[in-house]
């Protein structure tokens, strides 16, 4: 799989070669490190997960078309950090033509660069590395003026590989699939951890304790758990609320599997059953989520999709109440935006919010077979809103991960409940 990936990229390219750094480690306090995430790019072309890393893919070596630098094998540090690939196993392993230790780097990098035109390489992303390339250029430059030839045009990678990435492949799909199954563990789970008296944080923890239960490495991003007025908190993160009777708790989380990602939000009331305000703005959301997920299709567009969003919220808060005037001006105006601020789908895939161009020659591109997107419609009414006092503190997100299929679309997310009947079952049976 990640040989057919090098492979169709390296056709893609035409002539030149693409320089993938492995992302740098992070200290947390003092010598303990963050937890290691490998960057997505070189995951995806290699299946590859140590730190200290750069793949190098070029059409111009004779017989190097895919090189690793990576660490070498080290018993004392293996030690204490467990196991390396070394470059002595990883041309078997990960089915490549060359490796070489890391160290060797600053030495080697030059002679891959040397008669090549173009160089597929994104500066600014990691500037210690941006050091590695600069000097290796420099080193080309300077071999030049005794003949040959050095990159004149520097392209971001991501031009071809992120237009890759955003297709995704049977594979692919099917391990979203299974991320997507974790996901409905652990938001069954949270649910029915989630009363009165409880804290946030301990929901939280059940959903941590379900992902890696069934196999995920990580969450996906951070979860938000958030209950009462902490649902109109868009990227609420400190999860120390202590859930109270009549509360509403919104959870956005997901597992990642497999690197990549699962991205669903519901809400529910804590106590088990909604109040009329809550039951009235809870049903108008999952109404413009069924109609922006009927609108996801080939040829069709996020933004089109937001609209349709938009246009059904609009509707709804007019009805309620919550706005008054003229549809159309309250749209073309953004007059929504004080209870709906943000878009209505991002793409997904390894990472949550994926790669991808949103817009292809100044518009908004058709959506294609194999892109998935999310479908995250909320409101949003702040506990210090000019509104009925009935509503105010009312927060409320649904959110699905939708697989653009040849027919229309696929709901990766299904099967993890969101009707009020479904909620409020599942609810009282705690």
């Amino acid at each position: 799989m990640f040989a057919a990936r090098r492979k169709a990229l390296l056709d893609a390219m035409g002539q030149g070669v693409m320089i993938i750094p492995a992302p740098p480690t992070f200290i947390r306090n003092n010598d303990v490190e963050h937890e290691y995430r490998q960057g997505s790019d070189l995951y995806y072309l290699t299946g590859f997960d140590e730190p200290d890393s750069v793949l190098v893919l070029s059409t111009e070596h004779p017989e190097h078309r895919a090189v690793l630098f990576l660490r070498p094998r080290d018993p004392e540090r293996e030690t204490w950090d467990g196991p390396r690939l070394g470059a002595e196993r990883a041309p078997d392993a990960l089915q490549i033509d060359a490796a070489f230790p890391i160290r060797e780097l600053d030495e080697r990098l030059p002679s891959y660069l040397e008669n090549v035109k173009r160089v597929h390489y994104r500066i600014g992303l990691d500037r210690r590395f941006d050091e590695h390339f600069l000097s290796a250029m420099d080193v080309v430059r300077m071999r030049a003026r005794r003949g040959g030839e050095y990159p004149s045009e520097i392209v971001d990678p991501g031009v071809l590989l992120h237009e890759m990435r955003l297709k995704k492949g049977q594979d692919e799909i099917d391990v979203m699939r299974r991320a997507a199954v974790i996901t409905r563990e652990a938001h069954l789970a949270a649910m029915r951890a989630a009363r009165p008296g409880r804290f946030e944080y301990e929901v939280e923890a059940e959903l941590l304790r379900t992902f890696r239960a069934h196999g995920s490495e990580r969450p996906a991003y951070g979860s938000i758990v958030g209950a009462g007025p902490n649902a109109t908190i868009l990227h609420y993160r400190k999860n120390d609320r202590r859930l109270e009777e009549g509360d509403l708790l919104l959870i956005d989380a997901g597992a990642e599997f497999g690197y990549y990602a699962s991205d669903v939000t519901r809400t529910f009331p804590v106590s088990g059953t909604f109040s009329p305000p809550q039951r009235a703005v809870y049903d108008l959301v999952l109404k413009s989520q069924l109609a922006a997920i009927a609108a996801v299709r080939p040829g069709a567009t996020i933004e089109g999709v937001h609209e349709e969003t938009v246009s059904v919220l609009v509707d709804g808060l007019l009805e309620l109440g919550l706005l008054s005037g003229d549809k159309q001006q309250i749209v073309e105006q953004g007059d929504y935006k004080k209870f709906y601020m943000h878009r209505t789908s991002h793409w997904l895939g390894m990472d949550v919010h994926d790669v991808g161009r949103y817009h292809q020659a100044g518009a908004p591109r058709p959506l294609e077979a194999g892109f998935v997107l999310t479908v995250e419609p909320g409101l949003y009414i702040s506990p210090n809103a000019e509104v009925d006092p009935a509503f105010r503190g009312i927060g409320i997100r649904i959110e699905d991960d939708i697989l653009v299929t040849s027919e229309g679309h696929e709901n990766l997310t299904f099967d993890i409940p969101k009707a009020v009947p479904e909620l409020e079952a599942i609810l009282a049976a705690r």
